[in-house]
């Protein structure tokens, strides 16, 4: 599941791994929700990626979270499953009650989004560091996918899109091996 405002790319971001997953040849569901306001409204998307039949697009306890805001993390972080994964935007997030029964990732992607000339990529970063932290789909299926559903007039935001897709890569990598 993915969550956060609208206008900071949250369901792209899932049509990005939903896309990536059918690239793959898995069954996929992408299930959109957003505020009739859309920007700056709340945005969510649910995302199934599977090897096997999906029986339904709902999820009542995902294991994956990414949350872009305060007000998602506080809507959708009660229902993240016992031992899943939530990624957030500490760039947006300081001092945040967080659960001590789960994996949380702290990924300042808004900072890496602005270092690389706009906060905009903050979705792609994070989206990113989630391939990096669990290989849901080959970070390669991403960047197809990526290709193939930038509109026409956003084609020249790609080079930076995927530069982003690196910068949230290395951000993880550079995280593990200082951990080591």
């Amino acid at each position: 599941m993915a969550a956060g405002s609208g206008g900071q790319g949250i369901l792209f971001l899932g049509k990005l791994l939903a896309y990536g997953g059918m690239i793959e040849g898995k069954e996929v569901t992408w299930f959109p929700s957003y505020g009739a306001e859309v920007r700056g409204g709340t945005a969510n998307c649910t995302i199934i990626i599977s090897d096997e039949m999906i029986g339904s697009p709902i999820v009542g306890n995902p294991e994956v979270l990414i949350v872009m805001n305060e007000a998602s993390l506080k809507r959708f972080q009660p229902r993240l499953k016992k031992g899943g994964l939530l990624i957030l935007d500490s760039s947006r997030m300081k001092g945040c009650e967080l659960r001590s029964d789960i994996d949380v990732l702290k990924v300042p992607a808004s900072e890496i989004a602005a270092s690389i000339g706009n906060t905009k990529y903050a979705n792609i970063i994070m989206l990113s560091a989630l391939l990096a932290k669990r290989e849901i789909i080959k970070e390669v299926s991403a960047i197809i996918a990526l290709e193939d559903l930038t509109p026409e007039r956003r084609k020249k935001t790609l080079d930076a899109n995927k530069k982003a897709m690196v910068k949230g890569r290395e951000y993880i990598e550079d995280k593990k091996s200082k951990n080591n």
